[in-house]
């Protein structure tokens, strides 16, 4: 206990509170049980650790452990709660719960048995937390953290504040944020930096060092997170690699699913189950015709990669900028709008908003006439009618 006490106190001294991410202030902290979920290297333990920090409680009221510490190799979770507890504990941030095999019966006893404790843990973006062994569903809050916007990226790289907009003001125009980053650095030019480099927040330890960094994150994910939340077997983790691969150099495109189970060696229930996985990882994002959700019984009409720095890890010198283009707009507006693959267009927003993506000289031909449709163009900086700088739906959130 002592030693993990110390090692909290260390890392809660040695965080910053110059950048909190977007996901911070929306958080309910006074909850009993809350789960932060979202990629590797998105931030989540630095909310937890900023969190502790900001509140500046006494030393025996709150600790940060991490579940791959050795000492829970051979120590229950619930036992060491208890003993926290008595010894006035009232604030445990767990982080990396799914490194731990017992962590849904555990999380239910400490919430069920020690109501004074206020519990806040974070896990992978593929562990269901409501489809654990025993259900959390009515006992924990749970929020989704993605990887930074452009406007965050902004925010980061400068030190300033911008409010995110919401997308019925950048429909608008009805403001002007081009002025302020005009001060600072050109938009276009931040933009083409933000689609290589300024998704994940460790872009700033060594940007020449990052596409490495970024695939060994993904490696990771594919080798270690995904083996211990669904127990999948090493051949099938060496075949999703390949098939990562492969989706990489075809995003987006409309899935054979027959072609690529015949190509990978495996059935069309795995292949689909593989999307699955990859999809719950935030490696791919899938797009379908239903707007009320993934259905993964049924092929997605698209698949992307779940953001553009992925697209040059994989590919760097085969981007295809169309391609580009489409990821950064379903990237950015997922978070907070529902997104469906429509009839005419390239993307409905909300089953209300039409969106056609390209670049500067993209036309309205392919969605004329219809209500509440809008062109969102790269390589421009200001709006013009229905025709929507690319750049600005970066400032959702």
């Amino acid at each position: 206990m002592q030693r993990l006490k110390r090692i909290s106190d260390i890392r809660i001294k040695r965080i910053s509170l110059s950048f909190k991410r977007y996901l911070f202030n929306e958080i309910n902290w006074n909850e009993r049980l809350i789960g932060i979920s979202g990629a590797r290297g998105t931030g989540k333990t630095t909310i937890l650790l900023q969190q502790l920090k900001q509140k500046g409680l006494k030393h025996d009221e709150a600790i940060f452990v991490s579940l791959d510490d050795i000492y829970f190799a051979n120590n229950h979770l619930v036992y060491f709660a208890e003993d926290f507890v008595s010894h006035g504990g009232k604030f445990l941030f767990i982080d990396e719960i799914h490194k731990y095999p017992n962590w849904s019966q555990e999380l239910k006893n400490i919430y069920d048995n020690l109501p004074e404790l206020k519990v806040v843990f974070t896990g992978s973006s593929a562990l269901d937390i409501f489809k654990g062994k025993y259900d959390l569903s009515r006992r924990a809050l749970v929020y989704t953290l993605k990887g930074l916007s452009f406007r965050e990226y902004i925010e980061f790289l400068y030190d300033i504040t911008i409010k995110p907009l919401l997308l019925d003001e950048i429909l608008s125009s009805s403001f002007d944020y081009i002025y302020k980053l005009g001060k600072i650095e050109k938009p276009l030019k931040l933009f083409g930096k933000y689609l290589q480099y300024g998704y994940y927040p460790f872009f700033n330890d060594n940007s020449v060092s990052y596409q490495i960094r970024l695939l060994e994150t993904i490696n990771t994910v594919l080798e270690s997170d995904l083996t211990n939340i669904f127990n999948i077997d090493r051949s099938s983790v060496r075949k999703l690699k390949k098939f990562v691969y492969l989706l990489a150099s075809m995003f987006p495109f409309k899935p054979n699913i027959l072609k690529l189970s015949e190509k990978l060696e495996v059935t069309r229930p795995t292949m689909l189950r593989f999307l699955e996985l990859l999809d719950r990882a935030n490696i791919i994002s899938l797009l379908t015709a239903d707007t009320y959700g993934i259905n993964y019984l049924v092929k997605p009409e698209k698949i992307y990669l779940e953001n553009t720095n992925l697209m040059y890890a994989f590919e760097p010198d085969r981007v295809n900028i169309g391609t580009l283009r489409e990821t950064f707009f379903l990237n950015q507006l997922n978070v907070k709008h529902k997104i469906s693959y429509p009839k005419q267009g390239d993307f409905l927003v909300d089953n209300k908003y039409l969106f056609e993506v390209g670049g500067k000289n993209k036309t309205n031909k392919q969605i004329a006439g219809i209500k509440n449709s809008f062109i969102a163009a790269d390589d421009i900086e200001y709006a013009y009618k229905n025709i929507i700088p690319l750049w600005l739906f970066g400032f959702l959130y």
